[in-house]
């Protein structure tokens, strides 16, 4: 049930949207990217298998970034979680609005980011067990659609069409093979980081150091042979050049292949970002409510909603910076945002490993090897070198407002001390 969770909150709506913008930047073999990125998110998953069978107790990254360097890290960790979600909700809302939607009908992108958000929020404030439920149908409904692409391609292939070249042609004409490889990398890498919310139910689970690693990292790796058979079916089907410039790449494939009408495999993608939005919206607002209620974050996001007890005022903020961000950017600038508030949250964790050793007096837990967490670290920083400027100018005004509220925080922490 663990493998599942995880590879439930792994395999969302990133690959159905970012196909496109990762063989733009990476050239036609998209699989080499997604690979990779499969292959780092392996390196910090190490890290949080050994943490998490370590303390098994939710909080996850804000949590051993406190134990290893004080609340003030902590809180950074915890605030830069937060800004991830609700700017993956963000780019969601943008890729809702894109050719997926068009199959149908034709809007203007802020009025469907304006109606999308409106609607998660809704069913968020409505109660966990009705928006949970709702999970599990689109979970099943987004894997098939991923697995009819799969065989769609496959299909295609059989009956002598697509380019097979188009597999091992790395780089662009802006970026050589390894730039545009490590480029691509970033965006991939939006694809497998819904793992790091598992940590969060390791202190729920029967024998977490013996299954929790073996949960995390079989659902990495399916994930990650799904991906990379997506990203191969997309680029032996699709030319690169279409395929770079479409805002629902899968649906290209589909129309390459035949046999299944667009609009309903437009509706299953549109399923499967929804989804993806309604998780991360889930996950926004109860940590900016659990923030509120620690003293983190303005006590007036801990209102909740009578008789539902839902955070109606947390899930109404969140909400609310989601619909201006969806505005201030694409979803490529959005999710490479992501990516990098994750970075940095993902740097501490590796690092907070190997601080975290000294403690002699914690259960039998997973070790993992110490190059393990090294490179995770160091995967984070060369990463982090391919964010362009403008991302880059994005993050660093979210870390600024992370810093200034974590040091509100402290000073409320000495006063409440003396």
């Amino acid at each position: 049930m663990l493998y599942f969770f995880i590879l439930g909150d792994v395999l969302g709506a990133g690959v159905y949207v970012l196909v496109g913008q990762v063989a733009a930047k990476s050239g036609g073999a998209v699989w080499v990217p997604l690979v990779l990125a499969l292959l780092l998110s392996l390196l910090t998953a190490a890290s949080y298998a050994e943490l998490a069978t370590k303390y098994p107790r939710a909080g996850g990254a804000s949590h051993y970034a406190t134990l290893a360097y004080g609340p003030f890290a902590g809180f950074l960790a915890g605030f830069c979680m937060l800004a991830a979600g609700i700017v993956s909700v963000a780019a969601l809302a943008r890729g809702f609005a894109g050719e997926y939607l068009g199959a149908f009908v034709s809007l203007p992108v802020v009025l469907v980011a304006a109606v999308f958000l409106c609607a998660l929020a809704l069913l968020n404030a409505r109660g966990i067990s009705e928006s949970t439920r709702a999970n599990v149908a689109a979970t099943l409904v987004e894997v098939g659609g991923l697995l009819l692409v799969i065989g769609l391609g496959a299909w295609l292939f059989l009956r002598g069409d697509g380019d097979a070249g188009r597999l091992v042609h790395l780089g662009t004409a802006d970026s050589g093979a390894v730039a545009g490889v490590l480029a691509g990398t970033v965006l991939a890498y939006y694809s497998f980081v819904g793992f790091e919310t598992s940590v969060n139910v390791a202190e729920e689970t029967r024998d977490p150091r013996r299954s929790y690693p073996r949960a995390l990292f079989g659902a990495l790796v399916t994930a990650g042979a799904v991906y990379a058979l997506v990203g191969i079916v997309a680029s032996v089907a699709v030319p690169t050049d279409t395929l770079a410039g479409s805002s629902g790449p899968l649906l290209e494939v589909v129309r390459e292949a035949g046999g299944v009408p667009p609009k309903l495999f437009s509706a299953i993608a549109l399923v499967a970002v929804a989804n993806g939005a309604l998780l991360t919206g889930i996950m926004s607002s109860r940590l900016a409510y659990g923030m509120a209620r620690d003293g983190l974050l303005p006590h007036v996001l801990t209102r909740v909603l009578p008789g539902r007890g839902t955070p109606w005022a947390s899930i109404a903020a969140t909400t609310v910076l989601s619909f201006l961000l969806a505005l201030t950017g694409d979803v490529e600038t959005l999710a490479s945002t992501l990516v990098l508030l994750l970075l940095v949250v993902f740097f501490l964790v590796n690092t907070a490993v190997l601080v975290l050793r000294r403690d002699r007096d914690a259960p039998p837990h997973f070790r993992a090897y110490t190059v393990l967490p090294v490179l995770g670290a160091l995967s984070c920083v060369v990463l982090a070198t391919q964010v362009e400027a403008a991302v880059w100018v994005r993050g660093l005004i979210v870390l600024a407002v992370g810093v200034v509220l974590g040091a509100v925080a402290a000073v409320h922490r000495r006063k409440a001390a003396r």
